[in-house]
């Protein structure tokens, strides 16, 4: 996909590419949220998104995410010819908490929550080329 637009090469597996549909669900449901959100990353930068992340970081208080705010904000913000997305992602068997599922709500039809199962059945790659809102 991603090599249509004249990509550099691509340091995503090509072997899920080369995968048959049928084979490749049961590998993919097993990519944790880090390597989806890996893939979603460079996926949007070859489709042209401006793409951030706020990296949470270990306190002694557990995992915080510096922010100032509601608590929730998804894990992406993607932006592209005046359209912006805030992504939610999530691995095979992650559930967002009651925080992320308020601003899913307040975000309407800006918000997203994608999983791996999205990102196999090509939901993400066609929200990613789509040109018009």
């Amino acid at each position: 996909l991603p090599e249509a637009l004249g990509a550099p090469e691509m340091t995503l597996r090509r072997d899920w590419y080369a995968t048959p549909p049928e084979r490749r669900a049961s590998a993919t449901y097993r990519l944790s949220e880090d390597d989806l959100k890996a893939r979603v990353i460079q996926t949007a930068g070859l489709y042209g998104w401006r793409v951030c992340h706020f990296r949470p970081a270990r306190t002694a208080k557990g995992w915080r995410t510096p922010i100032e705010g509601d608590a929730g904000l998804p894990d992406l913000v993607l932006a592209r010819d005046g359209r912006v997305l805030l992504v939610e992602l999530k691995s095979t068997r992650g559930k967002p908490t009651d925080d992320q599922i308020l601003w899913l709500e307040a975000l309407g039809d800006h918000g997203r929550l994608w999983s791996p199962k999205q990102w196999d059945d090509g939901t993400i790659h066609t929200e990613l080329r789509r040109t018009t809102p």
